[in-house]
């Protein structure tokens, strides 16, 4: 199974590596604006690049696209993949504009191509365990859900002025795994935030430490908590309670060692970032996109769910700026 990679920054390069160790896959082009870092990618894996994106898609022995480019880019790419049938893997966000999102689902919709969105937390197998224990039921219903994700440092000052927010950024991750646990759409939602890591980024007009809790119809609360500095590495853990017990998906570390000793006892501290702690998810959601190419599965994370996690972004830092919870309900149907 050919596939083409649009992007060869740092998560085209995840990509790319895990095309070429699935025994069914082969990358067959990598596209980027950045030539040198194209031919680097596509040296080391033995591929050509391809100047233009439409060349590329428009392969007759190109099966599927993964789009990895920049954000800005990602609606022009899953158009073009559209315009030629082909399925599409795209990073989150869709885009930082909701309009222009819901005018490229019509197009997915009416191209009637499989799109799956990047939001490679569901495939984590932590976190999957634990929504698999939802569903079979081992903590009867659930009542409170935690959410924790916390950066190892923050991201230069530049990068906050083009990410769309912490929101939409960071905080989306989060509103997409909630949604995805609950299994309940939430109908309120109240955010606050503040700088606390880099005053710089403040300047930039974001946030650097977010909280929010989000409120289903049948009462469910959810809290996530967000920062962009954890000293001691990369924070990512949910815990979920119910009438009958509570779940705890916690930080893996790069050993299980732990040493006991007479003032205390140590262990590894959590994985640094991303690439590490998400290793195993970016293998598995790569896996699921081509089962998805070739006609075994329909896709996890829909477009919709990409859709959904933006409206929720978008919602959550116009009631920080508000300064009060938004009624959901009132803001779906506006939309």
């Amino acid at each position: 199974m050919k596939l083409v990679l649009l992007g060869a920054g740092r998560i085209g390069q995840v990509h790319a590596a895990n095309i070429a160790r699935h025994p069914q896959a082969e990358l067959a082009a990598v596209v980027d604006v950045n030539q040198q870092a194209a031919q680097a990618l596509a040296s080391k894996y033995k591929t050509r690049v391809v100047k233009h994106a439409q060349a590329a898609i428009a392969d007759p022995d190109v099966a599927g696209v993964l789009v990895c480019s920049s954000t800005d880019t990602h609606v022009e790419m899953i158009e073009l993949a559209a315009d030629q049938g082909k399925p599409v893997f795209c990073e989150k966000p869709i885009d930082l504009d909701l309009a222009k999102v819901d005018s490229c689902l019509t197009k997915v919709k009416q191209a009637d191509i499989p799109l799956v969105i990047g939001f490679n937390r569901r495939f984590d197998p932590h976190f999957k365990a634990l929504k698999e224990s939802l569903v079979g039921n081992n903590i009867g219903r659930l009542e409170v859900l935690k959410i924790t994700s916390r950066d190892p440092e923050p991201p230069p000052p530049a990068y906050a002025k083009v990410s769309g927010g912490i929101y939409r950024d960071m905080t989306i991750h989060d509103l997409d795994m909630a949604r995805y646990l609950l299994d309940e759409e939430p109908v309120e939602i109240f955010a606050t935030g503040s700088c606390l890591v880099d005053p710089e980024i403040g300047q930039a007009g974001d946030l650097d430490t977010v909280m929010l809790i989000l409120k289903t119809a049948s009462g469910k609360l959810c809290q996530i908590d967000n920062s962009r500095r954890a000293v001691y590495g990369y924070d990512q853990r949910i815990e979920a309670f119910g009438e009958k017990g509570m779940l705890l998906a916690g930080n893996p570390t790069p050993t299980t060692l732990q040493c006991f000793g007479q003032a205390a006892v140590s262990c590894d501290k959590p994985h640094f970032f991303f690439l590490e702690r998400y290793r195993a998810a970016y293998r598995a959601e790569l896996d699921h996109f081509i089962e998805v190419v070739a006609g075994i599965a329909e896709p996890l994370v829909s477009g919709n769910d990409g859709r959904m996690a933006l409206w929720l972004a978008d919602a959550a830092t116009r009631s920080h700026q508000a300064g009060r919870p938004i009624s959901l309900e009132a803001d779906h149907e506006s939309s």
